[in-house]
């Protein structure tokens, strides 16, 4: 077996769409990048990646690549997905974690958890997902941006 972590950021502007988890939030607000800019499925994506010393989410997938401009990240975890059982491994389990202050995203978690699970083959109840405020400190308290966490265990098939 083998642990990863993974952590990703991306700031927030008015006028962008806010996709979490492969779910589309609504929100006044979203999260600005090159991709869609779904901070959790990046985080998960570099947690696995890590895991398997495969790099990061920039290697794979970079920003000065246009064929990845406007990608739904959860196409680009089914590819590091496909890439870790290339190396002969599944995910065992996923633990992640969201710090924003706005919208809540207690009423999406189980539809994340679901997107997740589904997209990496493996049940719901490998895919843990929670959200945080920060308190209204920082540029997370702030409205400015928003990150994740996550942490996979990658067990082989």
């Amino acid at each position: 077996m083998r642990i990863g972590f993974g952590f990703d950021v991306h700031p927030l502007a008015e006028g962008r769409e806010l996709w979490i988890g492969g779910v589309h939030i609504p929100s006044p607000i979203g999260a600005v990048g090159h991709s869609d800019a779904d901070v959790l499925l990046h985080a998960i994506c570099d947690a696995i990646l890590g895991a398997l010393a495969l790099g990061d989410i920039g290697k794979h997938f970079p920003d000065t690549n246009n064929e990845f401009k406007g990608i739904q990240s959860i196409k680009l975890l089914a590819k590091v997905i496909e890439l870790a059982h290339q190396q002969g491994y599944k995910v065992g389990n996923i633990d992640s974690a969201l710090t924003l202050e706005k919208p809540k995203i207690l009423p999406h978690i189980d539809k994340m958890r679901d997107t997740i699970a589904n997209c990496c083959q493996i049940k719901i109840d490998q895919v843990s997902v929670k959200a945080t405020t920060n308190e209204k400190m920082g540029y997370v308290g702030r409205l400015e941006g928003l990150n994740a966490y996550a942490v996979v265990l990658m067990v082989t098939e």
